[in-house]
C-alpha cells in the first residue's frame, strides 16, 4: 500500500482516535498531511475538535459520579478540596479552556472539575470552545510546519516531512530526558 493511500484510508480514523486520547502528535501529522493535500484541513480540524471534546466527557462525568467516593478514600484529596474548589470557582472559564494544554493534568483536572459545583451545561459549552481552540491551534501549527519544511528543505515529499516531524516529536523529549539524567547523575 502506498504511503499516500494509507493516509487517505486511515488518516481520519487516526486523527479521531488520537484526539480522543490526547493526540497532539497525531493532529500535527494530520495537519501536515492536509498541507500536502492528502486530507482536508477543515475535516481534520472538525474531527479533532469533536473527538477531543468527547474524550473529555468520561473523565468529567467520572468525577461527578465517583468524586465523593474518591474524596472519602483519599484523605489528601479531601484536604486540598477547599482550595481547589475556591480556585475552580474563581477561574472556571480559564480552567476549562486551558486544561487540555496542561500536560499531565488533563485527566485529573477534568475529574476535579467533575467534583466541583460547575454546572454541566456550562462545562459542556466551555469545553467545546476549548476543543475548538485547541484543534485550531494544533492544526495551524501542523499546517505551518509543512510550509516551514517546504521552505527549508525545498520539495521534500510528504513522507519525508512526516518522518522529520516524527523524529522531532519523539526525539526531542528523549534528548531532554537524557540531558536531565546526566545533570542528576
Amino acid at each position: 500500500m502506498a504511503f499516500a493511500q494509507f493516509i487517505h484510508e486511515y488518516g481520519y480514523l487516526a486523527i479521531a482516535i488520537g484526539s480522543f486520547l490526547e493526540g497532539e502528535a497525531v493532529l500535527l501529522a494530520g495537519s501536515l498531511a492536509a498541507y500536502h493535500g492528502h486530507l482536508e484541513l477543515l475535516l481534520v480540524f472538525l474531527l479533532a475538535a469533536v473527538a477531543s471534546f468527547c474524550g473529555d466527557l468520561p473523565y468529567f462525568f467520572a468525577g461527578r459520579r465517583f468524586g465523593p467516593i474518591l474524596l472519602r478514600r483519599y484523605p489528601t484529596m479531601r484536604r486540598h478540596r477547599p482550595a481547589l474548589q475556591k480556585l475552580l470557582h474563581r477561574h472556571q472559564v480559564l480552567m476549562v479552556l486551558s486544561l487540555r494544554y496542561l500536560y499531565g493534568l488533563r485527566i485529573a483536572g477534568l475529574m476535579a472539575l467533575g467534583t466541583s459545583r460547575l454546572p454541566i451545561m456550562r462545562f459542556l459549552v466551555l469545553d467545546f470552545i476549548g476543543a475548538l481552540i485547541w484543534a485550531g491551534s494544533v492544526c495551524a501549527a501542523g499546517y505551518g510546519v509543512g510550509r516551514i519544511f517546504q521552505g527549508l528543505f525545498g520539495q521534500m515529499d510528504a513522507r519525508g516531512q512526516m518522518l522529520l516531524l516524527a523524529a522531532l516529536l519523539f526525539g526531542t523529549p528523549l534528548l531532554v530526558m537524557r540531558a536531565r539524567r546526566r545533570r542528576t547523575a
